[in-house]
């Protein structure tokens, strides 16, 4: 088994054990990203519901031009999904970072939007 698909298999397990744990309610809805290579991707989703309240990511107008792949844009991402989520009056999440590990690009979305106001 070659090394990349030996990693997706590993975070693959690591996504179903976070999802057996973090469920998404109507008062504390689900913050789950998901990274690419070049963007990365945050929604803030009411798991009961199965509806999404809250989107962002690096392929929005708003990031048109600029380098996409970096710790500066998840910041932005962070910024803009704390914005929308609280527009649409969510301020406490809980956070799936969907087999990730916590740091790099990952950390600085949850920081920023954190800073921003929602809690987790």
């Amino acid at each position: 088994m070659d090394k990349n698909s030996l990693k997706a298999k590993r975070r693959s397990r690591r996504r179903i054990g976070i999802r057996k744990r973090v469920a998404g309610t109507g008062e504390r809805p689900r913050l789950s990203i998901y990274k690419s290579l070049n963007h990365i991707y945050a929604q803030v989703i009411n798991d009961l519901d199965g509806t999404t309240i809250a989107a962002a990511s690096t392929c929005d107008k708003s990031a048109k031009g600029k380098k996409t792949g970096n710790v500066q844009a998840a910041t932005e991402v962070g910024n803009r999904l704390a914005e929308a989520a609280k527009k649409a009056g969510v301020s406490a999440v809980v956070f799936d970072r969907n087999g990730f590990r916590y740091h790099g690009r990952v950390k600085a979305l949850a920081d920023a939007a954190r800073a921003a106001g929602l809690k987790f």
